[in-house]
């Protein structure tokens, strides 16, 4: 096990946002979080970062400092900088020398598919590629712990597929523990080992669900018997939280 919540709860202004709710992540998988808007996927996430203390329960994470990389639904990437450079950043600031930090970066650009965009600046890159960048920059440490929340929410449908694979195949290689939040149902089932339901707010745990397969997805795995089934088991399962909500 990597990391795990137990019982955490988190209250903003005496207003509870998440739980008790428990989760528990361990290496090489990828677990999916969705539920509506405002359960409380994203303060999971940032309990799980450390960005958080919960208000009641525990975090326990085994990976530390620099273990740890997150990406976000916007890019973050500093506009100053190159993509090579800002995929070089973390391992900067962590100590390591400017040139040997450049040349990791460099392979980490290459293994997203930006070896041709590594002198651009964030303005010169699309969506897409702005996103890859952010990939490789949380990826370049080979970190133990993948946090993604909602990263392929403004990109269009044909880029968040294509990056969803680039995410499965890094993951396969690298083989962190990742949670992945996100309203898509059907990106849910098609990125994760396990997809985890949350109840609306204060966000519990209103189901969850193995998904069979390899993660390296074959070509037309959207359209199998097994992915539609999935699928609909947990709109059912979201659908059923949403109703047990009284009005």
């Amino acid at each position: 096990m990597i990391a795990r919540l137990h019982g955490a709860v988190a209250d903003y202004g005496g207003r509870r946002a998440l739980g008790p709710f428990d989760l528990a992540l361990s290496g090489g998988e990828i677990v999916a979080l969705v539920g509506p808007s405002g359960c409380g996927k994203s303060t999971a996430l940032r309990l799980l970062a450390g960005l958080e203390k919960p208000t009641a329960g525990s975090v326990t994470r085994q990976a530390g400092r620099g273990e740890t990389a997150l990406v976000f639904q916007s890019p973050t990437l500093a506009p100053w900088l190159s993509a090579l450079d800002n995929v070089a950043l973390p391992l900067v600031l962590a100590g390591q020398a400017q040139a040997q930090a450049r040349q990791t970066a460099a392979l980490a650009l290459k293994r997203v598919g930006l070896n041709a965009a590594m002198d651009k600046s964030p303005a010169q890159l699309s969506g897409g590629m702005a996103m890859r960048a952010s990939l490789a920059r949380a990826l370049v440490a080979d970190p133990r712990l993948l946090l993604l929340d909602e990263p392929f929410a403004a990109l269009d449908e044909i880029t968040r597929r294509q990056l969803a694979d680039d995410v499965l195949a890094l993951v396969a290689d690298l083989k962190p523990a990742v949670l992945f939040v996100t309203h898509n149902v059907e990106e849910a089932v098609y990125m994760a080992s396990r997809v985890v339901v949350m109840t609306p707010g204060p966000g519990r745990q209103a189901g969850e669900l193995a998904i069979e397969g390899a993660l390296s997805r074959p070509a037309g795995f959207r359209t199998t018997p097994g992915f539609r089934a999935a699928a609909e088991t947990v709109s059912a399962m979201l659908a059923q939280a949403m109703e047990a909500v009284p009005a």
